[in-house]
């Protein structure tokens, strides 16, 4: 609620009322893995802007190389873009709605805005990276990025829609029909979704690929139907599976590793798809040119999510075809952001999606 302070001109007469300043901590970003804890006004929405108390926020794969300097921003900067809060102020929706925040803001007017290519508009940004996002008590987004959230949707989970619509996206581009073989390779937080996603397609078989053990155990138990440890066999185990084929029909690389680029394409089929999903912070590196060109491999981009990816993602969750409650394996209290992102950095594999709580 406002305080209220008064000026005093004479003792003991009380004049009227001034309303203090309403002050917001936040944890910014000073530069590459400078982490500083600040204390600044609370924002105030313009026209078409919305004001929202943050109640939770992931961290994601993003969020890792902004803090480590791969990705670059202008410092300082409040980082955060898988956000969910209550509407304050600024919104058709009622003060104290429950909200989760599309980070993918657009200017509306330009040719791919009006092409139906919001999240590839050049006049817009991320919030988070090219704007104030999320790890602070409060935050502005435009009106139209905001997607109110149903009450039966567990708040715990709420901010992993985001990554979500993301994959979803990617996948629609993807084209997967039932029956078409999918590898993943990479069991994070994506990887472990698109393995979800492919099996609502009708994708058979569906194989994942980690290292680690228990994300294998775990994608099984989210429906991959084989998954395998990245070996020397691992070529000779895909052509296993996949039969006649010889090889997958797409390939969701969700690491971001160019190496792993290279071995994509190594599995994909003849005529097959490649899904670069992981992002790529390396200027060069080695890929087989001449296998990409003799597959006649289709490689597919995806970025971000366009704004029917969320009441998708929001209906998925809320039938119980995506489930996210499996992915969430750490919480902390926004203030320990630098305790969650070193524990990323250091690339822990215990850890999976740590959720920030406000």
């Amino acid at each position: 609620m406002l305080q209220l302070s008064y000026q005093v001109e004479h003792p003991n007469i009380l004049l009227k009322p001034v309303e203090s300043r309403k002050i917001m901590k936040s944890m910014v970003l000073a530069g590459p893995k400078k982490i500083l804890e600040n204390n600044s006004d609370m924002p105030k929405a313009g026209p078409d802007e919305t004001l929202i108390r943050v109640t939770k926020t992931g961290i994601c794969g993003t969020d890792l190389k902004i803090f480590q300097g791969g990705i670059p921003v202008t410092y300082p900067r409040i980082m955060g873009h898988e956000s969910v809060g209550e509407i304050v102020s600024g919104s058709s929706f009622k003060t104290g709605t429950t909200v989760i925040v599309d980070p993918a803001y657009y200017c509306g007017s330009c040719y791919n805005c009006r092409d139906g290519q919001t999240h590839l508009c050049p006049n817009g940004g991320l919030i988070g990276r090219d704007v104030e996002g999320g790890f602070a008590e409060y935050m502005i987004a435009p009106s139209h990025n905001v997607y109110a959230l149903p009450d039966d949707i567990e708040s715990s989970v709420t901010p992993l829609i985001q990554p979500l619509t993301t994959c979803l996206h990617a996948q629609r581009k993807a084209n997967i029909f039932p029956g078409e073989a999918v590898l993943v390779y990479g069991l994070g937080v994506t990887g472990l979704l698109h393995v979800q996603l492919a099996k609502a397609h009708g994708a058979y078989p569906v194989i994942g690929v980690t290292r680690s053990k228990w994300k294998r155990e775990l994608a099984e138990e989210l429906g991959a139907d084989f998954t395998f440890s990245p070996s020397d066999t691992l070529h000779s185990k895909v052509l296993e599976v996949t039969g006649e084929k010889n090889g997958v029909d797409l390939v969701i690389e969700s690491v971001g590793q160019l190496p792993i680029l290279a071995e994509a394409i190594e599995l994909v089929r003849l005529g097959g798809r490649i899904l670069p999903f992981g992002i790529y912070t390396s200027t060069q590196g080695e890929l087989p040119f001449y296998n990409l060109y003799f597959k006649e491999i289709q490689v597919v981009n995806a970025r971000v999510a366009k704004p029917e990816d969320y009441p998708a993602s929001i209906d998925f969750v809320q039938r119980g075809i995506v489930n996210l409650k499996p992915l969430v394996t750490h919480n902390f209290s926004f203030d320990k952001i630098l305790k969650a992102l070193e524990m990323l950095d250091a690339g822990s594999n215990e850890c999976i999606k740590i959720i920030l709580d406000h």
